[in-house]
C-alpha cells in the first residue's frame, strides 16, 4: 500500500449536534475500495485523486497520539466519514484498530461509520472503549436486498452481512444502528424495501435506522454514477436528466411519502430515527447538555 504524507489526523468540527454528536474527525485512510456506485466522496470537491485506491498516511498512529494527547478536551471522534476505515487494507496494517486503542489509552469516545464487517475483529476494544466512554457504530444498509446491494455496493461485504454485524454488536453492548442512506430513486425507494429493510432492523437489534431519503450528484460523481447505471440499470440514466438535470440533492419524486412510511415503520418495531434521539440515547446524560436540534429536510 502507498502511503501519502500528513500533518494531522484529528480535527475539530462544528457540526456536532447535527452529526450523531460528533467533536472530532479523522481519517486515516485515503481514498476506498468499496466501489459504491453512488459515493459522493468521489466528488471532484475532495480533491482524491484515484479514489478507489486505498492509500494509507504515513506515521498515522505516531500523529495521532500527539494529537490526543494535547487536548484538553475530550469527546467522541467520527472514523470513516470519507474513506471506509475497514476497508480490506485495514486486515493487514491494523491502523484502525491501533488508532482505537489509543482513543481508549487517552478517554476519548468513538462514533464510526462503515459498511465492512471487518469492524467485529475490534469487538475488544470496542467493548473496552465503552464502559467509560460514548461509542456508536454505524452501518450503511441501503437496500435489505443482498443481490442488489452487490450491484451498487460491489466490492464490499452483502447487506445479510452488515444486519448480522449490528446484532453481533449490540449482544455485546455497543451502541449500533444502520444509516439507510443514501435512497437511490428508481432503485431503492420502494415503500416495501424500506419496510423491510426497517424491520430487518429490528430483527437484528438495531437501536436506530437515519435516512435523509435522496442521494447527492455533483461533478464527475453524477458522472461516474450514470455510467454505473448505464452499465447496470439500462435507460435509467436518462430518468434522471429528465427528473433531476444538474440537481445536487435528487430526492425520490415521493420523498415525503416514503419518509412518512419510514418513520411509521420506525414507530411499529420501536427503532430511533431522530438524530436527537439518537445522541441522547448513546451518550452519557453527563454528556447530553441540551435538547439537540437535526437541520432536516423533513418537518416534523
Amino acid at each position: 500500500m502507498e502511503f501519502i504524507k500528513t500533518k494531522t489526523i484529528l480535527s475539530k468540527v462544528k457540526y456536532g449536534n447535527q452529526w450523531y454528536g460528533i467533536d472530532y474527525n479523522m481519517n486515516l485512510y485515503r481514498g476506498c475500495s468499496h466501489g459504491c456506485i453512488y459515493c459522493d466522496s468521489r466528488s471532484d470537491c475532495y480533491q482524491v485523486a484515484n479514489f478507489d485506491t486505498v492509500r494509507g498516511k504515513e506515521n498515522a498512529l505516531e500523529i495521532l497520539e500527539q494529537e490526543l494527547a494535547k487536548k484538553k478536551q475530550k469527546g467522541v471522534v467520527a472514523i470513516g466519514a470519507m474513506s471506509d476505515t475497514y476497508n480490506p487494507k485495514e486486515q493487514d496494517y491494523q491502523i484502525t484498530r491501533g488508532a482505537l486503542m489509543l482513543l481508549k489509552k487517552y478517554g476519548f469516545g468513538v462514533s464510526i461509520d462503515t459498511k465492512s464487517d471487518l469492524l467485529l475483529r475490534d469487538m475488544d476494544i470496542l467493548e473496552e472503549l465503552s464502559i467509560a466512554n460514548d461509542v456508536i457504530v454505524k452501518f450503511t444498509i441501503t437496500t435489505p436486498h443482498d443481490e442488489l446491494s452487490k450491484v451498487i455496493e460491489p466490492h464490499v461485504c452483502p447487506s445479510s452481512a452488515r444486519f448480522a454485524a449490528v446484532k453481533a454488536l449490540n449482544k455485546n453492548g455497543i451502541f449500533a444502528g444502520i444509516m439507510m442512506n443514501p435512497v437511490l430513486p428508481f432503485i431503492t425507494d420502494s415503500e416495501d424495501d424500506i419496510r423491510h429493510l426497517v424491520q430487518l432492523a429490528k430483527q437484528n437489534s438495531a437501536k436506530f435506522v437515519l435516512s435523509y431519503m435522496g442521494v447527492t450528484l455533483r461533478e464527475n460523481q453524477r458522472e461516474y454514477y450514470y455510467q454505473k447505471l448505464d452499465e447496470n440499470f439500462k435507460g435509467l440514466k436518462e430518468k434522471y436528466m429528465y427528473q433531476y438535470g444538474n440537481r445536487y440533492s435528487c430526492a425520490p419524486v415521493d420523498s415525503r411519502k416514503l419518509y412518512n412510511v419510514f418513520k411509521e415503520a420506525c414507530h411499529e418495531h420501536g427503532l430511533l430515527y431522530r438524530m436527537s434521539d439518537i445522541i441522547k440515547a448513546y451518550k452519557r446524560p453527563a454528556q447530553v447538555e441540551e435538547q439537540l436540534t437535526l437541520d432536516s429536510w423533513f418537518v416534523e
